[in-house]
């Protein structure tokens, strides 16, 4: 989700899509934080592993990236509405709108949108190179690799934000 590309108002009740952007983010976060359990899970049976080859070592924390990821999108999937249920429009208008309007979740949003589109690409891209399948059990991967993507988008953006802009969004 780039969040510098949905509308954005002066005022909070005039902000129009608020269901999809508040919606759009709970489940991007939802992705970022199954997947980065998913990654401390994949390391440890990793390092467990009697036997770990690169190889076998990158498929499974691949794997359990991605399920990690599709775990926490679903259990937001059930969180949010269950969170937002009889609230107004208007405080929808003003979550999505706070989303917006700070400049911090903008930039990290950028940054971990871009990071997951490149995780995507580039984990399709070796496994068609690898003439892995990108159905059925593949799909992991491929989650996976978006999962990844999207970590390695919030590492970078903390490296510019707080090391190179020494913690200024301006």
């Amino acid at each position: 989700m780039l969040s510098a590309d949905w509308p954005h108002t002066p005022y909070a009740e005039d902000q129009p899509l608020p269901h999809l952007i508040l919606a759009t983010h709970v489940f991007d976060r939802g992705f970022q934080a199954g997947s980065a359990l998913g990654l401390a899970v994949g390391i440890v049976n990793t390092l467990r592993s009697t036997t770990p080859t690169l190889r076998m070592s990158a498929s499974l924390i691949t794997r359990t990236t991605g399920l990690g990821g599709v775990l926490g999108l679903s259990s937001m999937a059930i969180v949010l509405p269950i969170r937002m249920a009889g609230k107004e429009k208007i405080e929808w208008q003003d979550r999505s709108w706070r989303l917006l309007e700070n400049k911090g979740q903008v930039e990290v949003d950028t940054w971990s949108s871009i990071g997951e589109g490149v995780g995507l690409a580039s984990t399709i891209a070796i496994m068609r190179k690898n003439g892995m399948s990108l159905r059925g059990p593949g799909l992991t991967n491929i989650m996976g690799g978006a999962g990844l993507g999207g970590l390695a988008g919030i590492v970078g953006y903390m490296g510019w934000r707080y090391g190179v802009n020494g913690g200024h969004t301006d």
